[in-house]
């Protein structure tokens, strides 16, 4: 298993249309066929010392080995999602696991 999950924080942070559209292109992205499980999120309502909320949305996909993964970075759908979106971010941060062996 590989997991991929991807923070987004937004250019206008107080932009609801700016968010709603970034979780649009997120939402078209989740066709991939590569992608063996998508969930595309926003900060929850917890306020512990450990917890970052910053960021606006979050995407986190899961692969079943990592010839999918690599496959998703270069998929059509996921350059597009990119060049169309990019402008709406300030700053993305990728976190990558795989199974613990």
């Amino acid at each position: 298993m590989f997991i991929h999950h991807v923070y987004f924080w937004l250019n206008n942070p107080t932009s609801s249309t700016d968010r709603d559209t970034l979780i649009a292109g997120l939402r078209k992205l989740s066709s991939v066929k590569s992608i063996h499980q998508c969930h595309i999120g926003v900060p929850a309502n917890t306020n512990r010392p450990v917890i970052d909320s910053t960021y606006a949305v979050s995407l986190l996909l899961t692969f079943k080995n990592d010839a999918d993964q690599a496959s998703y970075q270069t998929d059509p759908d996921h350059l597009a999602f990119v060049a169309e979106c990019k402008s709406l971010w300030s700053k993305v941060i990728v976190y990558d696991s795989v199974d613990a062996q």
